[in-house]
């Protein structure tokens, strides 16, 4: 009898400490799986992107292409320097972007995807068009690693005595 005693008080020690032990295997703040933010990561993760992709869209309407590369990705720099303001570039000299909107945000398979409305002016002809960003983490940062058309908006309207605005061609800051 004097071992089945033992056995329970083993066991009965043991259940009272494991709730303790357990605890403390979460507690200490400095957890790898929860971002700096406080936000759990799909949160930060959609969270980023949309802060991304908005200061992209506000260089655009403002015309400042140094703001706009800054949002992304290194690898990116160069198509976008050589392409941003050139005839299709997305800060061309001919055309103007009186608005843009991020109208979603979800995962994709390279990263977050954002999609966003933009209507393009020359003159007083508009066109409302649709782009895809995809937003990718790099280091302990996020970028933009690729941009592409998305799925036609409206189509345009406008005074029929001025010239079509330009057609929106893939941005050199292409998907990978």
């Amino acid at each position: 009898m004097g071992r089945s005693h033992r056995d329970r008080f083993a066991g009965l020690a043991l259940l009272a400490l494991l709730p303790a032990a357990l605890a403390a295997c979460g507690s200490g703040g400095q957890s790898g799986d929860t971002p700096p933010s406080g936000k759990a990561p799909a949160e930060e993760a959609a969270a980023k992107s949309r802060e991304r992709v908005q200061a992209y869209l506000d260089a655009l309407t403002a015309r400042d292409a140094a703001a706009g590369r800054s949002q992304l990705c290194a690898p990116m720099h160069a198509a976008f320097d050589s392409a941003a303001t050139g005839p299709n570039g997305d800060f061309a000299d001919h055309f103007t972007v009186p608005e843009a909107t991020i109208t979603e945000v979800r995962s994709g398979p390279n990263g977050q995807e954002v999609s966003a409305s933009i209507t393009v002016a020359a003159g007083s002809r508009k066109a409302a068009r649709s782009l895809l960003f995809t937003v990718t983490r790099n280091g302990a940062d996020w970028c933009i690693s690729g941009e592409a058309p998305g799925e036609r908006a409206v189509e345009p309207t406008a005074d029929p005595a001025e010239p079509a605005p330009p057609a929106m061609a893939p941005s050199p800051v292409s998907s990978q």
